[in-house]
């Protein structure tokens, strides 16, 4: 077949291929058009998963008539200047508008500021209509239908309606989190209306947005972060150990306002909480890198989605560095959804059935079986109140408590102190230990607070750090091998590893070329003991070649420290003098990331005052 140029249309769909994955895209795609335009308003409506209609409204500076012929143009553009590294723009390529019109029916109004009127013009399947003049609000509004109308074999790849409305969805939380200041609208038919209300630009006005989009937890249990090396800045927040998801969807981060997906800010996020989190657990994080354009590659993807940075390894110390920085800097802190989780534990459901007393009920004349009445706990109801209370007021009389009482005998194991606590270590911020429960469970009081604590589970953290900033203090000791191993690998993989050796060295393991396309390993650390050797290298130089770093070898040491930790901890069911469990409480107080074990687990759970005053219907 001889070579032949593809018509435009044909190259505008390959184009869109690339471009226009799903609904979703073409979302991405507008919205980043009306941020670029200056818009502070940005209203998104959708039906049938977008594949029906998408239309997005901003009050932007709007498209002059003359140029929307160009708009719908590819390679056209107005964001890019002649130096193609300096970007400074979401959108850049030229490529969204006709790219959208050649799979589905395009609509562009526009109206900028100084026009007596809009303009307004179509492209339907890649055929360019014509300009006209319409009555148009400041801005632009861009509507698409029948998309894919043009690829109908792009509609078979398509999810359910809920689907593709979910994925619009989650695009423009993404980008509503990077500009607090613009306010984002979601309606249509297939949702239920969404609002982001616009905020300030500042600290606070940027956790009110998170909180908007990621829950109202996410601000009580979040830490800022700010840092800066080498001219590139890295501002957010990330949540504290104990404040977890099941997958790593609330992780968003942004590139100079770009929202990305890039595995390297992944793997970082994930290596700054390795020593605090569970396997199977996630943190939740909002992270901002700013740099010089000049330092990233922004158009690596088509969809911009991916991004490169000159130097992978400064930006991945960074984030672990400004991380793990704002973890021991936030001292103990649990999460919020703990003690809240605890509480609704202590809340019996509505439609609960009272519990089947039948000789204190019959006594005091009340019936069961029946359901608990909507509303709520009653005394009145309750099968445990004494007859000769049963024209007193309701609530909780402590004097007829017998838990309350000094001559009884006491649930806990050990009392910490009959007394009342002291008021210096009440104002610490874990408190003065009172009493042990179940051998295991140190029940502590501050001013305004109960304090639970697992005391095998925070001995257990105490261990492991002090276990692991004795390893990482000096070079670990190393253990020579009788017989050198030699390990073949590709130059790359060799280079990359002998550019790591000062570092390996300290962590016990000897590594030097040997030769073209080899290294020689002669010492591996001791901690390890016996050790497959050909599989620790490769698995080194995969992870150098993806992350720039050779720290799957101190994860290795330090998963062996944790093990250690865990056997060598206070076990439960010891009891533990007053002073010990004080000792403990201060020791967890000066150590970094004792809110959770080694295994990801909470080590104590505070219940506020208050909460507990509402629980029992104090307030």
């Amino acid at each position: 077949m001889p070579i032949r140029a593809l018509s435009d249309n044909i190259v505008n769909q390959i184009a869109a291929g690339e471009v226009i994955e799903r609904p979703a895209s073409v979302v991405k795609e507008l919205v980043e058009n009306a941020l670029d335009a200056g818009a502070k308003r940005v209203e998104v409506a959708t039906a049938g998963g977008g594949l029906t209609l998408i239309r997005v409204v901003d009050d932007g500076g709007g498209i002059p008539q003359e140029e929307l012929p160009l708009a719908v143009a590819r390679h056209c553009t107005s964001k890019l200047s002649d130096d193609i590294h300096d970007i400074r723009t979401l959108g850049f390529r030229g490529e969204a508008l006709p790219s959208i019109g050649s799979v589905g029916r395009l609509t562009l109004r526009s109206r900028t500021p100084d026009a007596d009127s809009g303009a307004e013009m179509t492209v339907d399947g890649g055929r360019v209509g014509v300009v006209r003049p319409v009555a148009a609000n400041r801005g632009t509004t861009v509507e698409v239908r029948d998309l894919f109308f043009a690829t109908p074999a792009r509609l078979k790849f398509m999810k359910g309606e809920r689907a593709e409305a979910a994925a619009i969805t989650d695009v423009v939380k993404r980008i509503a989190l990077a500009f607090p200041e613009v306010r984002f609208t979601l309606s249509g038919t297939d949702r239920t209306l969404t609002d982001f209300p616009a905020v300030s630009a500042d600290g606070d006005g940027l956790l009110r947005r998170l909180g908007q989009i990621m829950g109202k937890e996410f601000p009580e249990n979040a830490l800022p972060i700010d840092a800066e090396r080498e001219g590139v800045s890295l501002a957010g927040y990330v949540s504290i150990p104990s404040f977890t998801r099941g997958n790593a969807l609330n992780q968003f981060a942004y590139v100079n306002g770009r929202p990305v997906r890039d595995k390297l800010i992944a793997s970082a996020i994930r290596g700054a909480y390795m020593d605090v989190l569970p396997r199977d657990r996630h943190a939740v994080t909002a992270l901002f890198i700013s740099l010089d354009p000049a330092l990233v590659d922004v158009n690596v993807h088509p969809a911009k989605a991916d991004v490169r940075f000159r130097d992978p390894g400064l930006v991945r110390g960074l984030i672990v560095g400004a991380i793990r920085q704002a973890l021991e800097g936030a001292g103990v802190r649990a999460a919020t959804t703990g003690a809240a989780a605890m509480l609704q534990a202590f809340r019996v459901p509505e439609s609960a059935p009272l519990q089947d007393n039948r000789a204190v009920g019959f006594a005091a004349g009340h019936s069961f079986g029946a359901e608990r009445p909507r509303g709520g706990w009653s005394m009145d109801l309750s099968p445990s109140r004494p007859l000769e209370d049963a024209f007193a007021p309701a609530g909780f009389a402590e004097a007829r408590q017998a838990a309350f009482d000094i001559g009884t005998v006491i649930s806990a194991d050990a009392r910490a102190a009959i007394s009342d606590a002291p008021s210096d270590l009440t104002k610490r911020p874990l408190g003065a230990a009172r009493a042990q429960v179940h051998e295991n469970y140190i029940v502590a009081q501050t001013e305004d607070s109960l304090v639970i604590v697992d005391q095998h589970a925070a001995h257990e953290r105490l261990v492991y750090e002090a276990l692991k900033e004795a390893i990482h203090s000096k070079p670990l000791p190393a253990q020579m091998l009788l017989m050198p191993e030699i390990v073949d690998l590709p130059d790359e993989d060799v280079e990359r590893l002998c550019s790591h050796a000062d570092f390996l060295a300290r962590l016990g393991l000897g590594v030097e070329r040997f030769g073209p396309g080899a290294v020689c390993v002669r010492e591996t650390p001791s901690l390890l003991g016996e050790v497959n050797v050909v599989s620790l290298i490769r698995d080194l130089a995969d992870e150098i070649a993806d992350n720039d770093t050779a720290n799957s070898l101190k994860e290795r040491i330090d998963r062996i420290a944790a093990t250690m930790a865990c056997h060598g901890s206070v076990r439960s069911g010891r009891r533990l003098k007053p002073e010990e469990m004080n000792a403990l409480l201060r020791q967890m107080e000066a150590t970094p990331g004792s809110g959770t074990c080694n295994h990801g687990r909470p080590t104590y759970i505070e219940l506020k005052l208050a909460d507990i005053e509402r629980l029992f219907g104090r307030r």
